[in-house]
């Protein structure tokens, strides 16, 4: 998804269209950073959902964080038009990464997180 902002309300819309694109009886633990929105009091987290919170300021333990230089690479010293197009080039490269489970795993899969 991307959405224009992050706040509770896109946070919101996040949860429920992740909820319902997952198979009927799957559990979800999902593990984010304390970004306000992550953490606001008036999201309702969908049954499914486990929220794990990691510590505040801790980059190096957020997988994601090791995701975006596999992102920038496609947008990194080359200019783009307009910002339609800069969105365009950075959703064919998060595509184009999601087809590689192998190398993702092996960038976000920590050896110290507990397999479920």
């Amino acid at each position: 998804m991307i959405l224009p902002y992050l706040n509770a309300e896109m946070m919101q819309m996040f949860l429920d269209e992740f909820a319902g694109s997952q198979p009927k009886g799957k559990r979800i633990v999902m593990v984010l950073d304390q970004a306000t929105a992550h953490r606001a009091k008036v999201l309702k987290v969908p049954e499914r959902i486990t929220i794990e919170a990691l510590p505040a300021y801790s980059p190096e333990l957020n997988p994601t964080e090791r995701l975006w230089p596999l992102v920038k690479e496609s947008v990194a010293n080359r200019p783009q038009e307009s910002l339609d197009e800069l969105e365009q080039t950075i959703c064919a490269r998060c595509q184009a990464i999601s087809k590689q489970p192998a190398q993702v795993s092996a960038l976000t899969s920590y050896h110290w997180w507990p397999t479920i």
